[in-house]
């Protein structure tokens, strides 16, 4: 379960920034395919806007596009060495407000005072006490026709699965380690330690075992929209999407205050073919991507 001192130690001190989070890009030829070709046409109806928040901007990986689709951008992180990185790649832009804050308080944000939030790629780390923090407090600080995009964790709908797995893999590294100690096992693979793993490339073989990517246990695509509720908010769309993964364990809720101009009712999609998409976008990005021009 990723906590804010887990997410606070990785981001500030161990996770290695040479690519300023371009990597994680890869998947669909670089972020300028990613972006143009995966996000934009998911948030464009609510750009450009006047003020825009994005939590967990990294290195500046969206937030060189969302400057220049807003008056006055927020970046808001709770790793120090992040927003130091923003200052420096943006120091020539002068609609920037940098803050850095302990992962759960918007309270630097003054009331009815942002048009668009935004988040992707970060909050799926986020368990649901601290989303549920986050949602109740953008109800404060977003104007009357005020809406959100946010990426998340929906790794919860499969919680039972990924529990199960998690026993599974402690009880197997915990019979490797006996067996190193001088625990017997038979050749044949009988006793507690060949049992289980037995079980664990039965799984494998059968294309079971899914990764969690280190989504937020705890939290689902149900749980932001009852929390929206509860905020005075109103879900209009959630994507339930697979990302490097089998399940669907990430999603795109989209929401805005109630009674504006954004208010239908929720639209819910599973989109088991994201992936998919991500791999047509990798294609095209041979031809468009700016690095392909280099």
């Amino acid at each position: 379960m990723p906590t804010i001192g887990w997410n606070k130690k990785v981001w500030d001190s161990e996770y290695n920034w040479d690519a300023g989070g371009d990597e994680w890009s890869g998947t669909w030829g670089g972020s300028d395919m990613h972006w143009y070709g995966s996000i934009l046409p998911r948030i464009h109806c609510f750009l450009p806007a006047a003020t825009i928040l994005e939590i967990g901007p990294g290195y500046g990986r969206w937030s060189q596009y969302l400057k220049e689709n807003c008056d006055n951008l927020i970046v808001l992180d709770i790793s120090d060495k992040c927003i130091q990185a923003c200052k420096e790649r943006f120091k020539s832009s002068s609609n920037i407000q940098y803050i850095v804050n302990d992962g759960s308080s918007l309270d630097m944000i003054l009331d009815g005072s942002v048009d668009f939030i935004f988040s992707f790629d970060s909050l799926v780390h986020a368990e649901d006490d601290v989303m549920s923090g986050y949602i109740d407090q953008f109800s404060r600080i977003l104007k009357e026709d005020g809406a959100g995009f946010i990426h998340h964790s929906n790794l919860g709908e499969y919680r039972r699965y990924f529990s199960l797995l998690r026993w599974l893999l402690s009880k197997l590294s915990l019979s490797t380690e006996r067996e190193g100690s001088g625990r017997s096992i038979n050749d044949d693979g009988s006793g507690i330690s060949g049992t289980l793993q037995k079980i664990a490339f039965s799984l494998a073989g059968n294309m079971i075992i899914d990764r969690s990517h280190l989504r937020a246990l705890s939290m689902t695509a149900d749980k932001f929209n009852r929390y929206a509720e509860d905020a005075g908010l109103q879900c209009v769309g959630q994507e339930i999407i697979n990302w490097g993964s089998k399940r669907l364990i990430d999603c795109f809720s989209t929401f805005t205050v109630k009674g504006s101009r954004w208010q239908r009712d929720n639209i819910l999609v599973r989109n088991g073919a994201y992936m998919k998409e991500a791999g047509s976008i990798l294609n095209a990005s041979r031809l468009y991507s700016s690095s392909s021009f280099k």
